[in-house]
């Protein structure tokens, strides 16, 4: 375990990947405060962290400003700063053509996917250019769809595409401050969200194919690889992926 004193704040900590970077998080040292809407998952992590001293679960709807500003202060009140947000919470609509997606379904992702993420970067610059040491680093959940798309997939990857953007321009905005902003794009992980892909996907030629898929302890691993960097370095992206999944070339 790495000597140190840093905090970190993860959105959608309860699952998936999420779980994976908290507990990753955590086992190198770090403080941790779990985000997500549901508390029960939340402090099921922390339990199966063995560390539950160095963190805490703070729900949090990361669509709503005040709420994404109290998750925020609660890791100060606890842990004193904030060093490292992984900006994590997201999700998909439905896989069906684009022209049957309600616009209730594009909104939805639009505003947890986008939005939470620019309210939680919002926060993050709020709290860390205010701190001492200041500054601190960001660390934005892309996905592999934040460069290429799926099938049926329009709103996750418009989204996806968006954070890109936040990622480029806040590392821009970040440098008077000291706040590095990188952002981490994973393929085909092996959590809930991807079971499917284990069962068969439907590919760009029509076919339904089994893709592979990697532990996704290996995305934690490269959260904290991320986090560990001194502000005078920054990954601005990083993408780690199953080996064989279709992505590069044509499949």
């Amino acid at each position: 375990m790495t000597t140190h004193n840093k905090v970190a704040i993860v959105t959608g900590a309860g699952t998936g990947i999420g779980k994976a970077a908290a507990l990753a998080l955590l086992g190198d040292g770090y403080r941790v405060a779990l985000a997500g809407r549901r508390m029960a998952p939340l402090e099921q992590v922390i339990a199966e962290s063995g560390a539950p001293g160095q963190a805490i679960a703070v729900s949090t709807d990361v669509t709503n400003p005040a709420s994404v500003q109290a998750l925020f202060d609660a890791t100060v009140k606890a842990f004193g700063r904030v060093d490292v947000l992984f900006n994590n919470a997201g999700v998909g609509a439905p896989p069906v053509p684009l022209e049957d997606l309600t616009l209730a379904q594009w909104q939805n992702v639009v505003d947890i996917n986008l939005t939470g993420m620019f309210l939680c970067i919002q926060a993050a610059f709020r709290t860390m250019k205010a701190q001492l040491p200041r500054g601190g680093r960001i660390i934005n959940n892309g996905s592999i769809s934040a460069t290429t798309p799926r099938p049926n997939s329009i709103a996750y990857t418009a989204t996806k595409h968006g954070v890109s953007g936040l990622t480029k321009t806040a590392s821009l905005d970040g440098r008077k401050y000291d706040i590095a902003v990188g952002q981490i794009d994973i393929g085909n992980a092996a959590t809930e969200m991807a079971e499917r892909m284990a069962t068969g996907i439907l590919q760009a030629n029509g076919e339904i194919a089994v893709e592979p898929l990697m532990d996704v302890g290996i995305v934690g691993q490269s959260v904290v690889y991320m986090a560990s960097l001194p502000l005078t370095a920054n990954v601005m992206f990083h993408t780690v992926m199953a080996t064989k999944m279709p992505f590069a070339g044509r499949g």
